[in-house]
């Protein structure tokens, strides 16, 4: 982590609404590393997307086709932005690209981009539908959810599961329903939202944590950060939230990551049944293959995931585990305006480019 890390970074997920897409907490995790002298790129799906106009954040930024034009689609768009740019390392970080781009992995280094992405077969069995079966693994802890492709069986789930239960969509979004009535809303909502199936969890009580973490390929975890929730919107998106400094969370997240062969980023969501921090009171709830909206944190703790996820695509070796972090460390989100030219909005519409703000060296 001592060394220049001067590279061409593409980074996707500009969105930092209310529900903030992880892409621009990247680029200022990359900014934070005193030994990052390269560019970062941005990449996302809408002109608007704010990321875009974060002064000193970008060095250019494109629009991307959306991930429903397929691998096709973004290995051209990808072509056309490694000539304008010089990109050499690619960082998605939606759920709905993670997929396409670990396929595109041999396309993408052959333009000479890197990345460092689990393989399809670790997507698969981290995801929401698989989840489950990841509970043979030692010392993990999963709750009962079933995938489904139909509304049909959703009282018959219910019955099973009791009330409450939590219904998720395949890609994005979580609700606790109290109801029958509020299950088949939510189900028929996350259908017509990210398709089928719609998943049903058991619902769990207790404290939820999160923790962003890092694997190797190999089985090792290189890092890992834990953190609280200490607010959340009404979608149920962490606002605020600490670092905390569980034992238990982290030989959790590594016992995961040994299980999947895990290359990359990840984030792990648990709940600590009944706030009982011991490894057979945690329950995993959910994995995603990518950094979290909050992985900014990580840097400011004093782990930066994001950073040596970008060594890691380029080959340089790394000494795992990264030094401890601060416990304490909190983040709280907020909302400002941005002010900005309209000629930048004009490039992003009209050409689906921002050319770097400085000249190439």
């Amino acid at each position: 982590m001592n060394t220049p890390l001067a590279a061409t970074i593409a980074v996707t997920g500009m969105n930092a609404t209310d529900n903030p897409a992880p892409g621009v907490p990247v680029a200022r995790a990359l900014r934070l590393d005193p030994n990052f002298h390269g560019r970062i790129i941005g990449l996302g799906y809408d002109p608007l997307d704010p990321g875009f106009y974060a002064s000193g954040l970008l060095d250019g930024g494109a629009i991307l086709p959306l991930p429903s034009a397929g691998r096709d689609a973004l290995l051209h768009r990808m072509r056309e932005l490694v000539a304008q740019f010089g990109i050499t390392v690619f960082i998605p970080t939606l759920d709905s690209e993670i997929r396409a781009v670990a396929l595109l992995r041999d396309e993408l280094l052959a333009l000479g981009v890197h990345t460092f992405l689990p393989t399809i077969d670790a997507i698969d069995r981290s995801s929401k539908p698989q989840l489950p079966k990841l509970g043979t693994a030692p010392g993990v802890h999963i709750p009962d959810s079933e995938p489904l492709m139909s509304a049909d069986s959703l009282g018959k789930l219910i019955k099973k599961f009791g009330l409450p239960v939590v219904v998720k969509g395949v890609y994005y979004g979580a609700y606790v329903c109290h109801t029958e009535a509020d299950a088949l809303a939510s189900f028929r909502y996350y259908e017509a939202t990210w398709g089928l199936p719609v998943i049903v969890q058991e619902h769990v009580d207790g404290d939820e944590y999160n923790v962003c973490a890092l694997g190797d390929g190999t089985g090792a975890m290189i890092g890992a950060v834990a953190m609280r929730k200490l607010a959340l919107t009404d979608k149920g998106k962490g606002w605020s939230g600490v670092t905390v400094g569980s034992p238990a969370l982290l030989t959790l997240a590594a016992a995961l990551i040994r299980a999947l062969n895990w290359r990359g980023p990840l984030e792990v969501e648990i709940i600590a049944a009944k706030g009982e921090m011991t490894a057979e009171a945690l329950r995993v709830i959910e994995i995603n293959p990518r950094f979290p909206a909050w992985c900014y944190l990580t840097a400011a703790a004093g782990q930066n995931l994001p950073s040596a996820c970008a060594r890691l695509a380029l080959g340089a070796p790394m000494t795992a585990p990264l030094p401890a972090y601060k416990t304490g460390q909190m983040f709280v989100r907020i909302s400002l305006d941005q002010v900005a030219d309209m000629a930048t909005f004009g490039q992003l519409s009209a050409l689906g480019i921002l050319p770097f703000a400085t000249p190439s060296a």
